[in-house]
C-alpha cells in the first residue's frame, strides 16, 4: 500500500533526478577528460569499493551471486555496462539538455518492450500517452524545425541516447521478475552490488574495446577527480537508495513524475555551468513529454 507524500519522501523522489541531471552535465564537462566507455568503467568501480563494506558478502561462494549468473550478467550487461556509457558516448555530439529529453521518452520504450518480450497489454490511453512522448522527442531531435525532421539530420549522440533508453527498458523489466535469491533482493546494497560484479566485467571489456580501437586519453587532474568521486557517489550509489526508498513509499507511478523532474533540473544546470540556454522547442517538447506521461499514468475512474 502506497503511503501519503510527505516532504521526506518528496526529498527521496526530488534528489535522484537533481543527481542524473548533474551526471549528464558532468558527463558532458569531462568529455575531453577521459573517454566515455573508461568513465563509466571507472565510475562503477569506485561504486564498487564504495559498496563493498556494505555488501561484499554477496560475493562469496553460497549468497545466490554465482548461481544466478545469467540473470546478473543481463541485469549487469544492461544498466551498468550499457545505459550509461551510451549515455556518456552521447553526450560527445549532443547536449545534456538533449540527452534528458530524448531519455523522457522512457514510456513508450516501457510499452513497446513490455508488450512485445514480456506480454504485457496496453491499453489506448496509454498508446495515446506514448506517441505524445514521441512527438516530444522527435521535437527535440529536429531542434523544432520540421525541415529538419524531414531529412532526418540527426547528430549521433541522438542515436546513442534512444540505445541507451531501450536498453534501460530491457533492463527495468527484468529487475521485476522473480528469480533474485532473497537475502539479496532484499537488501538494496547486496542487489546493486550483484549487478555491479557482472556490470564492471561488461564495461571493462568495452573500455579495453575503447582503448584498443581508438585514440583514448585520459587527462588527469582535480577537475577529473572530482568529476569520478560525483558520479560514483551520487548518481550511482545514492540516487539508487534514495529513488528505491521513494519508490517502495509511493510506487512506481508517482514516482515517474518525478523521474521526469531531470530535464529541468539539466537546464538549469547546463545554462549555468555549460551556457546551453534552452530553446523555444526544448519548452515545447518537455511539455509533449509531461503530457503524455501524465495522460498514459492516469487511471479510470
Amino acid at each position: 500500500m502506497t503511503q501519503r507524500l510527505t516532504p521526506r519522501i518528496a526529498f527521496l523522489l526530488t534528489l535522484p533526478p537533481l543527481l542524473w541531471a548533474g551526471n549528464a552535465v558532468t558527463g558532458r564537462l569531462v568529455n575531453g577528460l577521459v573517454p566515455p566507455a573508461t568513465l563509466n568503467f571507472m565510475r562503477w568501480a569506485l561504486a564498487f569499493l564504495i559498496l563493498l563494506p556494505l555488501a561484499g558478502w554477496v560475493l562469496r561462494p553460497g549468497s545466490g551471486l554465482w548461481t544466478k549468473w545469467r540473470r546478473f550478467s543481463v541485469l549487469g550487461l544492461l544498466g551498468v555496462g550499457c545505459y550509461n556509457a551510451l549515455q556518456y558516448l552521447a553526450l560527445k555530439t549532443s547536449t545534456p539538455l538533449n540527452v534528458t529529453l530524448v531519455a523522457a521518452s522512457m514510456p513508450i520504450w516501457m510499452l513497446v518492450v513490455g508488450a512485445l518480450f514480456f506480454g504485457q497489454p496496453v491499453q489506448a490511453r496509454q498508446w495515446a500517452g506514448g506517441l505524445l512522448s514521441i512527438v516530444g522527442v522527435l521535437t527535440v531531435l529536429s531542434r523544432g524545425d520540421l525541415d529538419t525532421l524531414l531529412h532526418v539530420r540527426l547528430v549521433p549522440g541522438d542515436f546513442y541516447v534512444l540505445l541507451a533508453t531501450a536498453a534501460w527498458a530491457f533492463y527495468s523489466w527484468l529487475l521485476v521478475r522473480p528469480g533474485d535469491p532473497p537475502a539479496i533482493r532484499a537488501d538494496w546494497a547486496a542487489f546493486l552490488m550483484a549487478q555491479i560484479a557482472y556490470g564492471l566485467a561488461w564495461s571493462g571489456l568495452f573500455a579495453a574495446a575503447e582503448w584498443q580501437f581508438s585514440d583514448a586519453q585520459i587527462h588527469w587532474g582535480w577537475p577529473l577527480v572530482a568529476a569520478l568521486a560525483y558520479v560514483a557517489v551520487g548518481p550511482a550509489v545514492l540516487a539508487y537508495r534514495c529513488w528505491g526508498l521513494g519508490v517502495q513509499a509511493m510506487g512506481p507511478s508517482v514516482a515517474g513524475f518525478f523521474a521526469n523532474l531531470t530535464p529541468l533540473f539539466t537546464a538549469v544546470m547546463s545554462a549555468t555551468l555549460l551556457g546551453e540556454v534552452p530553446h523555444l522547442y526544448h519548452v515545447l517538447a518537455f511539455a509533449l513529454i509531461v503530457g503524455g506521461i501524465v495522460l498514459s499514468s492516469r487511471r479510470r475512474a
